[in-house]
């Protein structure tokens, strides 16, 4: 199964604020906040949605097709990802601006503000899906994660009108974009991911129901943070995926974006999408246990027998007949 995941491709700044984000904040002002946080730890790491998702993806040993757009900058990290068996090869490479920049802050509770610079991101618009699906033989899911809002937009209708599936998550461009740009990004999607607040965010923006979002998309999922994930499909009944147990916390970054790839990676192998969702629960959470997006190694040995013992042997078995991470 052929996925291109298209998105932002980004450097990430993260920061740690050894406090609480909430005690800063004085309830009758919050028209009018002006904060500056001290942070105690910066850290330079790979990034962007589109990259983190081929990662992961690459890293369970699928060769996933990334789609967005980088400034001359990006020949080290195209070179890291192509060694994890991401396609960079319909990537998008802009004479005039530097590859987008996620600059993040998270306080002692994993909550987090951040901000995004676009730089060459704002070209993604410029890509074209068929030449890509030719140059391929074909693609057969097209994930849309959070881009250029034109990008995305243009994306998802190409997908409609060359009757190739999509997967609509707009996730971090939920704040910026309109309701009917949301409506036009969702419509029609073969899978629709969120987290539970962006759900609710999809729903207000729209205007429709949570039964009226679920007639209008094949599958819809949910992650809960520590409480896992639920998926939806219209006619059965709701599956809550379990997390897997984590060895420790050290950054959130990036947790939503590996269970995207293990899921997607279920998808591809064609597993249940209970099975899915578990091998996106514990690729979630190896990213969690580090800090930075991209920083895990996926052992072939220990991912599964995590596995068994988050999920039982019988689903490892049947995980294991597909996966082939990197190392052994």
């Amino acid at each position: 199964m052929r996925i291109a995941v298209t998105g932002s491709i980004a450097t990430d700044h993260l920061m740690t604020f050894p406090g609480s984000f909430g005690d800063q904040l004085i309830a009758d002002q919050l028209d009018r906040v002006s904060l500056s946080f001290l942070v105690d730890d910066l850290q330079v790491r790979r990034g962007g949605c589109a990259a983190n998702i081929t990662f992961g993806m690459g890293c369970l040993g699928l060769g996933p097709i990334l789609v967005g757009a980088v400034g001359a900058d990006f020949a080290d990290y195209r070179s890291w990802l192509e060694r994890h068996g991401v396609d960079c090869d319909s990537v998008h490479v802009s004479e005039t601006h530097h590859t987008a920049r996620f600059l993040c802050t998270t306080d002692e509770h994993h909550n987090q503000i951040a901000s995004f610079y676009t730089g060459a991101m704002a070209e993604a618009r410029l890509i074209e899906l068929k030449p890509i699906a030719d140059r391929v033989g074909g693609i057969d899911l097209v994930l849309i994660s959070p881009n250029d809002p034109d990008a995305m937009l243009r994306h998802t209708d190409e997908c409609r009108q060359r009757g190739i599936p999509f997967a609509a998550d707009p996730s971090q461009q939920l704040a910026r974009m309109s309701g009917e740009q949301i409506r036009q990004l969702v419509d029609g999607a073969a899978y629709l991911f969120s987290n539970d607040y962006e759900k609710g965010l999809i729903e207000q923006k729209t205007g429709w129901s949570d039964a009226e979002v679920l007639d209008r998309v094949g599958v819809r999922v949910t992650t809960l943070g520590p409480k896992g994930a639920v998926i939806d499909h219209k006619g059965e009944p709701s599956v809550h995926v379990t997390p897997a147990p984590e060895l420790g916390k050290a950054d959130p970054t990036g947790v939503g974006d590996a269970f995207r790839a293990g899921f997607l990676s279920g998808v591809a192998w064609g597993l249940t999408l209970e099975r899915a969702g578990q091998v996106g629960n514990l690729t979630a959470t190896h990213v969690l246990e580090r800090v930075g997006c991209q920083e895990y190694e996926l052992s072939q040995k220990v991912f599964l027998d995590r596995f068994a013992a988050a999920y039982g042997q019988q689903a490892a078995d049947e995980v294991a007949a597909h996966i082939r991470c990197h190392h052994a």
